[in-house]
């Protein structure tokens, strides 16, 4: 009772600031003042619905429900449902919230598994559709959150009643149960679902929508398709308007999300629209960033009058990023970035720490052996939930910068306060673009499912530089790595006063031929080194630049790579 006369509280006093409720203004999406808003968001994947890929159970336990299956043959029923309390509670709190407002973001996508918020099927009686307080808590909690922020939460059921697509890992979806397709009575509980929602957030502005069904991903002809090829896509269209309707009878003003079948972006069938509160969703990965990559929905939005939002993006690198960025925001078009955590992930705001108990757990499940105790499979699996803490997760400045400041300047900035004289990790190079902080040759993945590293240590930084874990006895624990012909590095240092340095360059290399130089400004700084071979990646040597001069003050200073073939742990400025 206490959450939700707070909850009301709140949603009042910032209904009384009278910025109202977002909705539709013609192609626009505009708050109660009828202001143009940009949704600038981020979906809470992986909190109320695992996908296998983001705890790193993709290949053997893929669905919410095999992962479950996983850990209770490991730890007990009691003990699996113990770990998942804690895991969502830590999995998103207030100071997540807090911490992405200080980011720049104005928005929240909250995945959805409608198993938080009523039961399956299986386990009701006599086709009478009850209710659970967890998921109207959990997104009663976030939405108090959001509000105190001015954040906007975007409700998206990722998970509907039965699964909405084939592609289980998503919708946690049973092949061996009837999906939201083959069943009337998975139907009527996701319409059932909405008007709940909907009577329960009708009053509160800070929703900013509803996204009633995520991605999905069917052949309404043949159960062997994927929906990609699908031209009619009536049972979609249907549900959809019948789902609007429920919400219609309770809610009024609240933005409608539809996203067409195979993964949001197949509309053929869909149209007319049957409201005049909606918006379409479109979801985008791994292609160029082009205006003829999103030109289908860009005529869609003038065609039908009707605006268009980048409802799911991400899982690329920084150069990918402020390029689809810049392209969507240059077309008054708002996005919701994928996903706030990960474990070990270079691609996110976030990364959540793996523990060496925890990849022994991963190699059991996927290899087999010895099976872990289950004191020990408990205890590294509560660590897991312990690091999803928001003080515990390691914050990615690079991503961040990436989609906020990079997205509007090529402008550098020093990942960190270099002072000279001193030791720089090749590393923690500036932050900035390819071309400006860097030049590397590889920087994004624009083939698809192909999965192209930019960074092919998958390490540390989520630019095409390429960083791999360091042995080195002096290391911030990583080095750069595939360093290639022609690539560069730019840092920027602060000298008290004009002098004559010394640089230590220290290294490690199988073959003879690198070879570097530094540069300011347009010009050599210091000769061109040749950097012998060390006998091995992993045996480390220091060779000396002589008397390099830098000015009082702020020096971007470029390392210049000719040959390659070499790694890169620092440079140390000596007197």
């Amino acid at each position: 009772m206490k959450n939700i006369i707070l909850f009301s509280l709140m949603c009042y006093s910032l209904a009384s600031f009278g910025q109202g409720f977002l909705h539709r203004n013609g192609q626009n999406i505009v708050d109660g003042n009828d202001k143009n808003v940009v949704l600038r968001g981020l979906g809470l994947g992986g909190w109320m619905i695992q996908e296998g890929y983001m705890i790193q159970t993709g290949a053997f336990a893929g669905p919410q429900y095999k992962i479950k299956q996983k850990i209770s043959d490991l730890i007990g029923v009691e003990n699996t449902e113990e770990f998942y309390k804690v895991y969502k509670a830590n999995g998103i709190t207030k100071r997540d919230i807090d911490s992405l407002a200080s980011w720049g973001f104005n928005s929240v996508r909250l995945p959805m598994h409608y198993n938080l918020y009523t039961p399956a099927i299986e386990n009701e009686k006599d086709g009478q559709i009850t209710w659970l307080e967890e998921g109207f808590t959990m997104t009663d909690n976030l939405l108090n959150w959001c509000a105190a922020n001015q954040i906007y939460l975007i409700l998206d059921l990722h998970g509907a009643p039965g699964g909405q697509g084939h592609d289980a890992n998503i919708s946690d979806y049973d092949p061996s149960k009837p999906s939201l397709w083959e069943s009337t009575a998975n139907q009527d509980k996701i319409v059932a679902l909405w008007e709940n929602l909907a009577q329960r957030y009708k009053d509160s502005p800070w929703i900013g929508g509803y996204d009633i069904i995520n991605e999905p991903n069917w052949n309404f002809d043949s159960k062997n398709l994927n929906g990609c090829d699908e031209k009619l896509n009536i049972p979609l269209r249907n549900l959809e308007i019948r789902i609007t309707k429920a919400i219609r009878e309770v809610d009024p003003n609240h933005l409608v999300i539809i996203e067409g079948n195979c993964w949001g972006n197949n509309y053929d069938g869909i149209f007319p629209l049957w409201d005049d509160n909606m918006a379409l969703s479109f979801h985008k990965y791994w292609n160029h960033n082009n205006v003829e990559s999103i030109q289908k929905f860009l005529d869609y939005r003038t065609q039908y009058n009707v605006p268009i939002w980048l409802g799911e993006s991400g899982e690329n690198s920084n150069v990918w990023f402020k390029e689809v960025l810049s392209l969507v925001e240059k077309n008054n078009i708002g996005w919701a970035f994928w996903p706030m955590k990960k474990i070990e992930n270079i691609a996110g705001v976030t990364s959540v720490r793996k523990t060496p108990e925890y990849e022994q757990i991963l190699n059991y499940w996927k290899n087999g052996g010895t099976k872990p105790t289950v004191e020990f499979a408990q205890k590294a699996l509560m660590q897991i939930a312990d690091n999803y803490k928001m003080e515990n997760v390691t914050v990615k400045p690079d991503v961040i910068d990436a989609m906020f400041r990079q997205v509007q300047t090529n402008d550098t900035k020093p990942y960190k306060n270099h002072k000279l004289p001193g030791k720089i990790f090749a590393t923690e190079y500036d932050l900035g673009t390819n071309g400006f902080a860097y030049s590397d040759k590889n920087v994004a993945n624009y083939e698809g499912t192909k999965f192209t590293p930019w960074n092919k240590g998958n390490q540390m930084r989520n630019d095409g530089v390429d960083i791999v874990t360091c042995t080195d006895k002096t290391t911030n624990g990583f080095h750069v790595s595939f360093i290639e012909d022609g690539e560069w590095l730019q840092f920027t240092a602060n000298v008290k006063n004009a002098r004559e340095f010394d640089v230590a360059i220290r290294y490690s290399s199988e073959k003879k031929g690198g070879k570097l130089y530094l540069e300011q400004e347009g010009k050599k700084i210091s000769e061109t080194i040749e950097l012998t071979s060390t006998g091995g990646e992993t045996i480390w040597k220091t060779t000396f630049l002589k008397n390099v001069t830098l000015q009082k003050g702020s020096n971007p200073i470029r390392v210049h790579f000719v040959g390659g073939n070499f790694n890169l742990n620092y440079i140390e400025f000596k007197k």
